[in-house]
């Protein structure tokens, strides 16, 4: 079995009762076969442990967000034949009871608690000006700006070894931004770990920093597991689109969802013939724990 294989399985075997893992993806594009895998590590991990998985949508951005993704969400985990034991179960119900906008009030109360306790500063610098340098340089944190002034965004003072050095945490649009919900919502879910690609390990060590200037010890308990992305034959990352690495030009081709189990069984380094279906997975992978 490849390295991360053996990572997974010991990641699976001290995870104690009681744990819970957690799907989140964003509605912003149809998703891909790295989605996929992401997806299928969460419930594997969840179903050999014994952990409970969740389905949280992460949907705070609106200008990029449409139905039809949130739909795509829902249609690619029925075709891998992924069930899930809390969150919304269709589209409909997500809109209505589970979308991040019904939890405004829980980042707002957040990002109080970083204003309060003067670890924010007011940004008007666009990514275009920032996009000549590599860190968010600390001249730029006195901007002579109010927090309260409009159009502005508020970011937060980072320690200097932080890739995401001083990172927004509102929008310029008063949305709060993608690091304080998601450290929100795994804590008012109780989610306990957290399996994603390599490409959000920044993000991981900025959320670790927003829980300890929010006095939140039980996020640091959290723990994390970082798989390596997929990639297209020319190596590059996947992009959510409808191009052919959608989940939804599969199914639009007829296709199955072994494709998907039998790349990622070579992907794991397992021996073939790989697994078709994700109950074919779990039972190899029990096997291999017991």
């Amino acid at each position: 079995m490849m390295p991360y294989g053996n990572a997974l399985l010991d990641f699976v075997r001290t995870a104690p009762a009681g744990s819970k893992f957690r799907l989140a993806p964003t509605p912003s594009g149809y998703l891909h076969i790295g989605n996929a895998f992401n997806f299928v590590f969460n419930w594997l991990a969840a179903r050999i442990s014994g952990a409970s998985l969740m389905l949280r949508i992460d949907d705070l951005d609106a200008d990029r967000k449409r139905p039809e993704y949130v739909q795509d969400i829902f249609d690619s985990l029925h075709w891998l034949g992924l069930g899930w034991d809390e969150g919304p179960q269709t589209a409909a119900e997500f809109e209505e009871k589970w979308s991040q906008h019904t939890r405004m009030l829980s980042y707002f109360e957040a990002l109080e608690t970083l204003r309060a306790k003067g670890l924010l500063f007011a940004c008007r610098k666009s990514r275009r000006e920032l996009a000549a340098y590599d860190n968010y340089p600390a001249v730029f944190r006195d901007q002579g700006l109010s927090l309260d002034d409009d159009d502005v965004a508020w970011r937060i003072r980072t320690d200097h070894d932080l890739e995401l050095r001083d990172f927004i945490v509102r929008r310029r649009d008063g949305i709060p931004a993608y690091q304080i919900a998601s450290v929100v919502d795994d804590l008012h879910f109780g989610v306990t770990h957290v399996i994603r690609g390599t490409d959000l390990q920044p993000s991981g060590a900025a959320q670790l920093f927003l829980a300890r200037c929010l006095s939140e010890p039980r996020y640091l308990d959290v723990r994390f597991l970082y798989h390596p992305l997929i990639t297209d034959a020319s190596g590059e990352k996947l992009s959510k689109s409808e191009g052919a690495d959608s989940l939804k030009a599969l199914r639009s081709q007829g296709g199955d969802a072994g494709v998907v189990f039998r790349q990622m069984g070579a992907f794991l380094g397992l021996e073939e013939p790989h697994p078709a279906t994700a109950a074919e997975l779990e039972d190899l992978f029990r096997l291999l724990i017991s």
